[in-house]
């Protein structure tokens, strides 16, 4: 099967401006990604997790057109992916949404750029929104709902333009875990009812686990694709919760084990840059610009 988004032997890389005293600086280079070779099929739920710091979301940018890799190249459709497109949609984990905008004029906004008149634009948002549940909020604005409403109205934005594919980076970390379980199986039945290729970025194993057809482990920085698990279960709509299936126990261990010692050389490397970072009390670090 020929592959909707094609990762093809990207590199990223950073230089760092420090500051060592007396007016001294230098730019230290940092590889944030490494070689990172992904195919993502028509459909897919893939989701990639890794400890903090291996580069998950800078992936996510350079497949939003957000930014551009220093080497390698990424193809949507067979198609070099140049810069930010509305085949695209894209669900941060803050949910920025206009807050001068209510639900229903937050979920315009893609339809607006893409010309659509106002009463279709209308029928459309309203779909979307009862698809995510917020029927009869559409009046309502961002300061008058729940985190997990803004985050459903922000979904409901990056569906409602049809976009090919939906990018999620950690859509659901500032949650709390019940609305976080509920959004999971919120978003797995939009998923099989509109049948989006989806990435999805997470450092949680469980989640990763509960909601990807196929888990892409990342090792710590620079990050590289470690394995890919493959998640055999054919539907998650059902009724029964399966995260106490034996089946999803031994996959969650299988990822754990994979992912514990890039943990250990994540934390690593946190302590090291920490005291680089900050002997006798100062940051050098003054800020970062892309490599290539």
């Amino acid at each position: 099967m020929t592959a909707k988004i094609s990762i093809q032997h990207v590199y990223k890389s950073f230089r760092v401006q420090r500051n060592l005293g007396h007016l001294k600086e230098e730019f230290h280079p940092i590889s944030a990604l490494q070689d990172i070779h992904l195919d993502v099929r028509q459909g897919e739920f893939m989701v990639i997790v890794g400890p903090s710091g291996c580069g998950k979301s800078t992936l996510l940018d350079l497949l939003a057109g957000l930014s551009k890799p220093s080497s390698g190249r990424i193809l949507l459709d067979g198609k070099p992916i140049e810069g930010p497109n509305l085949d695209r949609g894209i669900v941060f984990q803050q949910y920025a949404l206009f807050p001068w905008k209510t639900a229903l004029a937050n979920v315009e906004f893609g339809l607006e750029a893409k010309g659509i008149g106002r009463r279709q634009r209308r029928k459309i948002v309203k779909e979307f929104l009862e698809l995510v549940g917020l029927a009869g909020f559409e009046n309502r604005y961002p300061h008058e709902l729940s985190g997990g409403m803004r985050q459903r109205v922000a979904i409901a934005r990056s569906l409602a333009y049809d976009p090919d594919v939906l990018l999620m980076d950690e859509p659901f970390a500032a949650l709390d875990a019940q609305t976080r379980e509920t959004l999971q199986s919120e978003l797995l039945r939009i998923w099989e009812a509109t049948g989006k290729t989806v990435i999805f970025i997470t450092h949680g194993i469980d989640e990763a686990v509960y909601l990807g057809q196929r888990v892409a482990v990342m090792t710590s920085r620079p990050g590289r694709i470690k394995r890919i698990v493959d998640i055999p279960f054919a539907s998650r709509s059902g009724e029964e919760d399966f995260r106490s299936d034996s089946a999803f126990v031994k996959l969650r261990h299988e990822v754990w084990d994979l992912l514990k010692d890039e943990v250990s050389k994540a934390q690593e490397q946190e302590k090291s840059n920490s005291l680089e970072a900050f002997p006798g009390g100062r940051s050098p670090l003054k800020g970062a610009v892309a490599d290539g």
